[in-house]
């Protein structure tokens, strides 16, 4: 095994401790030189203070962290960490890429952030209202058979807010495979406000704390073709 640090069952771990161990696949203790290259990126300014902020951030999601012994208790959520995070680094404008299927959150979150203090210009999916067909979807793939259907158009949601000079772009509910084309394209720090799931309310991990119960289907081999999965939710 090259290096999987989701197998490690060291529990003095090398990465958490000095004096710490890791198996013979620990990247820790095996690819030193990468992890020296890493710090002399650190090292860049933009990047050095741009981390320490980010650390400075996550220590301020937890109360009474004097107190001994310490008991982890969180107390700020997502939204307002990037709240924080943005006023840490002086970010005036934020830019969201969402899906057109949470424009109603994407709007109170614009409403959130400009009660803040920032500007904020979002980009729909659709943008540019492009149909399907141009990148060559065939009509019986599409959600909505026989109707027009506009295209997800990450590429040109990039462009669009980098063209606006976004200091921060924030990531809402793009699909997979778009968000990854976003990323692909957009300039500049990016994080992600949520992540799509149309199942369960846009909280992915639902499933996989349910994958030894309801979800236990998930870790069978085969989880059935399109056609064998629709006709299990087709009320008879």
């Amino acid at each position: 095994m090259e290096m999987n640090c989701v197998k490690c069952k060291v529990v003095d771990k090398l990465c958490r401790k000095p004096d710490g161990h890791g198996p013979e696949f620990c990247p820790t203790k095996k690819k030193t030189d990468i992890i020296e290259e890493s710090l002399q990126e650190y090292d860049k300014a933009e990047n050095r203070e741009f981390a320490r902020l980010a650390s400075v951030q996550e220590g301020q999601c937890y109360a009474n962290r004097d107190s001994k012994p310490y008991i982890m208790e969180p107390v700020k959520t997502r939204i307002v960490e990037v709240i924080e995070f943005s006023q840490k680094m002086g970010y005036k404008l934020l830019g969201i890429a969402f899906c057109g299927g949470v424009t109603r959150e994407a709007g109170a979150l614009t409403e959130i952030f400009e009660k803040h203090g920032f500007e904020v210009v979002g980009v729909s999916c659709k943008v540019g209202g492009v149909p399907k067909e141009r990148i060559g979807i065939k009509e019986e793939e599409k959600i909505n058979i026989g109707e027009h259907e506009p295209m997800c158009n990450p590429i040109a949601q990039a462009m669009l807010l980098n063209d606006a000079g976004v200091d921060l772009n924030i990531m809402l509910c793009l699909c997979v495979g778009h968000d990854s084309l976003f990323l692909k394209y957009v300039k500049g720090p990016t994080t992600i406000m949520a992540v799509k799931d149309r199942v369960t309310g846009h909280n992915p991990l639902a499933p996989v704390y349910t994958s030894d119960s309801y979800y236990q289907r998930l870790k069978k081999l085969e989880m059935g073709s399109e056609e064998e999965m629709t006709a299990r939710l087709t009320v008879k």
